[in-house]
């Protein structure tokens, strides 16, 4: 399979995408959301957005198989899924923030295909696929060149529910605020995954995440040159729901801090 012209291909339809999604934030009535948790929220945005997605995406491989936030669920029948989140930072889009992305990863039983992250309101698209390294706008982009963690701006997130390992967070906060060059949250997982990938931050790592939060920025921060773990530092990031991404110098560091102060 043509993994480059099906990249292609899926960030054409991202763009049509985020053009809807940049329109109904012009028209949004924050009285049409919903909860599903205590802060995790929902609207009809995202909901047509997975939608027109899932119609595209399926034209492209019939039988390709989904994990949607919105509920889109379908088994696979050639063992290829497409992972998707059709808005990446709800809480900002309601709020009027803008800073929210469309977030696609394509993957094998055993390996990843391609990725794709467009931050809608800079229309920047970042993607990769495998072994052909990773894009923005066409542009090459890489992970950044800072080799120590006193230089670098690191991102994280905060978790929506399960707060009983906060103490353990907030103390790798602390230390990531006093050896590095600053912290950023920014309300979305998979633009802080773009953003390692070109550099503009050095590391990211959050806990508490969805596959379809960081599946496709994972891929693209691979392909940029790029390391990502768990904070244990093993492969399966997307199933134990944490994550460090970063330059390979400062990921060594970053590991090496949180994993001792997760597991205090």
């Amino acid at each position: 399979m043509d993994f480059k012209d099906l990249t292609h291909k899926v960030v054409k339809l991202t763009e049509t995408v985020g053009e809807f999604i940049a329109i109904e934030r012009q028209n949004f009535d924050s009285s049409k959301i919903e909860y599903k948790g205590l802060n995790d929220l929902v609207s009809y945005v995202d909901k047509t957005a997975e939608k027109k997605l899932v119609e595209g995406l399926t034209t492209l491989l019939p039988e390709a198989g989904f994990i949607g936030e919105e509920g889109t669920n379908k088994p696979s029948q050639n063992g290829l899924t497409w992972i998707i989140d059709p808005l990446d930072g709800t809480t900002n889009f309601i709020h009027g923030v803008p800073i929210f992305s469309i977030s696609i990863a394509l993957v094998s039983e055993n390996d990843y295909c391609l990725g794709v992250v467009r931050e809608v309101n800079l229309n920047e698209c970042f993607y990769a696929w495998k072994d052909g390294g990773a894009f923005m706008n066409g542009a090459p982009i890489h992970v950044s060149k800072q080799t120590n963690l006193k230089s670098g701006l690191i991102a994280t997130g905060f978790p929506y529910y399960d707060f009983k390992k906060m103490p353990q967070y907030i103390n790798i906060l602390k230390g990531m605020m006093e050896g590095s060059h600053g912290l950023r949250r920014m309300g979305s997982a998979a633009v802080d995954l773009a953003y390692v990938a070109c550099g503009r931050f050095e590391g990211f790592f959050e806990y508490n995440l969805n596959p379809w939060d960081v599946a496709g920025g994972g891929i693209i921060v691979k392909e940029a040159g790029g390391v990502v773990s768990t904070f244990s530092n093993n492969d399966s990031y997307i199933e134990d729901r944490e994550i460090i991404a970063a330059a390979p110098s400062i990921h060594k560091e970053m590991q090496s801090i949180i994993y001792k102060k997760w597991n205090s």
